[in-house]
């Protein structure tokens, strides 16, 4: 424990250079761009408004209640994909740094979930405001909002562990990348992303489906996630307990990892 938290503490005390690695990374994004960090608002409106006018059609879904249900869903899909992808190569793109500056390794994914945060708090606040829009001011209770700090703490730690993870396992196998993204697309239609309230429960009543999004790890957090945006009101207590589960079980096998392969990563870049 106490070497836990020594570890950490040399993080903080590096804040000002992982810092600095995240503003340009989000600098070199938009550098060049017409419309700059616009293009963060616009693509989770896009995808909202399309998918949106398609499914709630076929689901026979209010556009007041699919809306911020779906763009909720999006946007927390988009967070963990990107930091998962990204992550991938966390190691190699910061590589110059790793071989001239003896610093943490779990520095270069936290740079890369800061990185993700950053365009998913713009997301979410999107998705408050289109919230509120549909349903008016007082929706969403201050009980709900104050909910989302302890939801974002575990978001931050979960996607921390799966850059560190999808980093320390690309090290070693190259070609990782390109099957995550395989495997996330199928995972998309493994999660609740589009699927309706209504579809999810006739989902979870078959035995041969169910399954499925019962034993899929990124639904727990997920509903912490939207809960507050959907229902006005904070998550149940159960929500809370599987979050915390999914996270802690991920931050171990993350900090395990790279306690084993932290010395050897240089070797192998």
């Amino acid at each position: 424990m106490k070497g836990l938290f020594s570890y950490l503490q040399a993080i903080w005390a590096r804040r000002h250079f992982w810092l600095s690695l995240v503003r340009c990374d989000i600098r070199a994004r938009y550098r060049g761009s017409l419309l700059g960090i616009a293009w963060s608002m616009l693509q989770p409106i896009a995808m909202t408004t399309i998918l949106c006018g398609v499914f709630s059609t076929i689901f026979h879904t209010a556009i007041a209640d699919f809306a911020p249900y779906l763009m909720a869903g999006l946007t927390y899909w988009q967070f963990i994909t990107t930091t998962s992808l990204l992550g991938c190569h966390c190691f190699f793109t910061s590589e110059c740094y790793i071989r001239q500056h003896p610093a943490p390794m779990a520095i270069y994914p936290l740079r890369t979930m800061l990185g993700s945060a950053f365009h998913f708090l713009i997301g979410y606040v999107l998705v408050i405001g289109l919230s509120l829009a549909f349903h008016g001011v007082g929706f969403i209770s201050v009980a709900g909002l104050l909910s989302l700090i302890p939801t974002f703490v575990l978001l931050a730690a979960f996607g921390w562990a799966l850059a560190i993870i999808f980093g320390l396992a690309t090290v070693r196998f190259r070609d990782l990348k390109h099957l995550s993204e395989v495997g996330f697309q199928a995972l998309f239609y493994l999660t609740p992303i589009m699927y309706g309230p209504d579809q999810v429960q006739s989902l979870l009543e078959r035995r041969t489906v169910g399954w499925m999004f019962t034993l899929n790890p990124f639904v727990p957090i997920l509903n912490l996630i939207r809960d507050p945006v959907v229902a006005g009101l904070p998550p149940a207590l159960s929500s809370y307990l599987a979050g915390t589960l999914l996270t802690l079980t991920t931050v171990v096998v993350a900090g395990l990892a790279l306690r084993s392969q932290e010395r050897k990563i240089i070797f192998n870049l």
